[in-house]
């Protein structure tokens, strides 16, 4: 089996998709990784540490693409590598694909291409072990973020999120109480900020409440709660996530309408379509635009800029499945997990997901 590691094409995006540590276990196992030219870079791999660990460095994407039985990905493919893909390739990533366009999947279908979906492997109490470390780095870093965005000289409003003597700290509103509005809540809280966390399910919101022992104001996401919060927030969070669908407009228009002018959104969930009516995708190099007002900040790949934490996380979760693709092929990994097999979005030439085969068919509707 030939394990290929491309090279990241997409804006900002600095991780890599397999770290030397990994490539070492599987060479050291009989398996052939090759790495594309400077992969690793913006990680702090450099080919060399490739080399070292036994594996080939290749010099195009054409190449990496042409070799591969195993493509270890991070971003969805932009559509140069669609055109590279060869027949009954296996490819993994966080490809988010209800979000992506109809013609990439109709791609993947004629070149019976297996798609896994980093984020939707599923285990059987519901929970998502590769989506879970990228997701809490992804709400780790939202804090961050929005100190920056609340200052003047980034067009905010001029204000510190916890506040000072005197002076009230700013009001988060954060929709989805998962594993990044929780993250994003703790960091948020460890600045002082007044946090408020909304969602749908109400035993979630008692264990929110126990773990942050009463700090956050918990609410349900009934659409007139939404409302409310909306009015007064300084920073409204996005955080919904339904795996494998489109995440749910939450936020409607005439919601941002009402905001505060300068305040700042951050939709987390804009990777699978976002959760609020006026979000649309942004990049790195351009993350902001004003709508109703409002600084909207919606970056797909939004830790790809952490490329050293978030590769490291990647890895941690991926690795297991890697390696039983890797040891025992891919059609007995299926048979073997059904953690994996929740994950696959296509697989000789069907689309096993009903919320993608659902978006499809819309897409193809008059």
């Amino acid at each position: 089996m030939n394990i290929c590691i491309p090279k990241e094409r997409r804006d900002s995006e600095y991780r890599v998709g397999l770290t030397p540590v990994g490539v070492r276990l599987l060479c050291d196992a009989g398996r052939t990784c090759y790495i594309e030219h400077e992969a690793g870079l913006g990680s702090g791999f450099s080919d060399y540490d490739y080399q070292q660990a036994g594996g080939q460095i290749v010099y195009s994407g054409e190449e990496i693409y042409g070799r591969a039985d195993l493509l270890l990905k991070v971003a969805r493919p932009i559509q140069i590598e669609f055109d590279w893909m060869r027949q009954g390739q296996t490819i993994a990533g966080f490809l988010h694909l209800v979000a992506g366009q109809s013609g990439k999947i109709e791609a993947l279908l004629e070149k019976r291409i297996t798609a896994i979906g980093y984020e939707i492997i599923q285990d059987d109490e519901g929970n998502l072990p590769v989506m879970t470390p990228v997701s809490q780095a992804g709400g780790r870093m939202v804090p961050q973020v929005a100190a920056t965005l609340t200052q003047n000289n980034f067009g905010g409003k001029g204000i510190l999120l916890g506040g000072v003597p005197g002076v009230p700290p700013a009001e988060i509103v954060i929709l989805g109480g998962g594993t990044a509005g929780s993250a994003a809540a703790r960091n948020f809280l460890g600045l002082g900020a007044t946090v408020h966390i909304l969602d749908h399910n109400l035993e979630r919101l008692r264990q929110l409440d126990q773990v942050f022992q009463g700090r956050v104001v918990t609410m349900v996401s009934h659409p007139f709660n939404i409302e409310r919060v909306c009015r007064f927030a300084d920073i409204l969070v996005g955080a919904v996530l339904i795996p494998g669908a489109r995440a749910p407009v939450l936020v409607t228009r005439g919601m941002v309408r009402a905001m505060r002018p300068r305040s700042v959104i951050i939709d987390l969930s804009i990777d699978q379509g976002g959760c609020i009516e006026t979000s649309r995708p942004t990049t790195h190099s351009n993350p902001t635009y004003i709508e109703e007002g409002v600084i909207h900040y919606c970056v797909p790949n939004m830790t790809g800029v952490l490329g050293r934490t978030a590769t490291h996380a990647l890895n941690n979760a991926s690795w297991p499945f890697i390696q039983m693709i890797a040891e025992i092929g891919l059609e007995r990994a299926l048979e073997e997990s059904a953690s994996l097999k929740r994950g696959l979005y296509t697989h000789q030439g069907q689309i096993l997901q009903t919320a993608l085969q659902d978006a499809l068919q819309g897409r193809r509707q008059p």
